[in-house]
């Protein structure tokens, strides 16, 4: 079928048609199943994947990386074996057959007419140009955290989804979970009173070294130029590749750039600022590591006020999660835990009150009804850029000295020619693939 026959297709039979056909090996008859594609076979891409495949309306049908096998930082052999060759193995394995076909080029994947939707899970340089690839091509896109490495190719990417009408959901999962979703309605539901503000706290950076900083010889099976694509090729060292490249911002944004993507956005979504931000942002504690490995936080505190006065503060120094304050409480959020000043608001029988959160079944069930209904995720582009915007405003405050005015209808910084062209810039390297 062309995709956009098939998308009418699985929108309407979601909805009114019975299997026209039968389901093979436990999985959900052909018609019924969307087709996808999954670029980066690391631990979190493996990871997702395979929440995917759990699914019987999903075909796996391509993966690619450009890293055959590897075991991540740990020793040769030790754990699970990650790369392009486990992951077709993977799919195979769930389909009952050799047919996966495993790619070293995201482009050669992209080729394929067969494809409704893909997991984009490869470090964070790479999220832009392989996103704005598959949607221009008509897909819909499954993107991990932080949605774009530059502030930029985050505006790129919504605007694009929205010209489209693509289904997109950022691999923010933590939207789909009840207990962020019951912290939120507490706080919608205006039980804390009237609301200073909140408080996110996200993990230190990497003070030294978290591998190997010998420059040594790629390994075999890696393409190292194709795996720093746009960003500079810096010398191959493992202290700088599998798991620990976000240390360095040719690559990532350090830790403070990982998690705002869950913790600031869980406290955007209480605060009801999904697609607003602050109008002032400011920088303290900002501590840079002494090695020259990483050019990332370590320690680091963000003060942002809102247009409505209020104030919301990042920083290594907090308890992991989200925290809102208001007048009549506080209530603090994190993966597994539920804190709350009033303990009546954390009772299974307590009913926040008539504003309901999205109510996702689950990050990868939800963007699978997504792309057969057509109805917004629960995560969608411009939400995953605003929560991370004020990560990118700190580095441009942190590298320029200055607070940061900010008008976040426009998103434009104010009255700063020099910030505002820091915080567009983009520098990418000619790579040779």
């Amino acid at each position: 079928m062309k995709l956009t026959t098939r998308r009418k297709f699985l929108a309407h039979s979601a909805i009114a048609l019975p299997a026209i056909l039968p389901a093979l090996n436990g999985r959900a008859a052909p018609g019924e199943r969307i087709t996808m594609a999954f670029v980066g076979m690391g631990n979190r891409g493996i990871g997702v994947m395979e929440a995917f495949l759990n699914h019987a309306d999903v075909q796996g049908v391509a993966i690619c990386d450009v890293h055959d096998l590897h075991y991540r930082d740990r020793e040769w052999g030790k754990g699970r074996a990650l790369g392009r060759k486990p992951g077709k193995a993977l799919v195979d394995n769930v389909n009952g057959n050799s047919d996966c076909v495993a790619y070293s080029d995201y482009r050669e994947l992209l080729e394929r007419d067969d494809l409704d939707a893909i997991m984009v899970a490869s470090p964070d340089h790479w999220h832009y140009n392989i996103t704005m690839a598959a949607l221009k091509k008509g897909l819909d896109v499954y993107c991990e955290k932080p949605v774009t490495h530059l502030f930029a190719e985050g505006q790129d990417v919504y605007r694009e989804v929205a010209k489209r009408e693509a289904i997109f959901q950022v691999g923010s999962q933590q939207r789909s979970d009840p207990l962020f979703r019951k912290a939120v309605e507490i706080v919608r539901n205006g039980h804390l009173g009237k609301l200073s503000g909140f408080e996110v706290g996200l993990p230190a950076g990497y003070p030294e070294p978290m591998g190997d900083t010998k420059i040594a010889p790629i390994p075999e099976g890696l393409d190292y130029d194709m795996w720093c694509g746009p960003g500079e090729k810096l010398p191959y060292m493992r202290a700088r590749h599998h798991r620990w490249w976000r240390g360095h911002t040719e690559y990532g944004g350090g830790n403070l750039m990982d998690f705002i993507g869950h913790h600031n956005d869980i406290a955007h979504w209480g605060m009801g600022y999904e697609n607003s931000g602050p109008v002032k942002v400011e920088t303290r504690k900002w501590n840079l590591p002494e090695t020259d490995i990483y050019n990332t936080p370590v320690d680091y505190e963000i003060r942002c006020t809102y247009p409505d006065g209020k104030i919301g503060i990042i920083s290594s120094q907090y308890t992991g999660g989200a925290k809102w304050i208001g007048a009549h409480g506080w209530v603090r959020v994190n993966r597994g835990k539920l804190e709350a000043s009033n303990p009546e608001w954390l009772e299974d029988s307590f009913d926040p009150g008539p504003w309901k959160a999205y109510r996702s079944p689950g990050h990868q069930r939800n963007f699978i009804d997504s792309v057969k209904s057509r109805k917004e995720t629960v995560a969608p582009a411009e939400n995953g850029h605003r929560s991370i915007t004020p990560g990118h405003l700190a580095m441009v405050a942190a590298k320029t000295g200055r607070a940061i005015q900010w008008d976040p209808e426009q998103e434009v910084i104010i009255d700063d020619d020099a910030a505002q062209a820091e915080l567009v810039k983009r520098e990418y390297r000619e790579w040779s693939a």
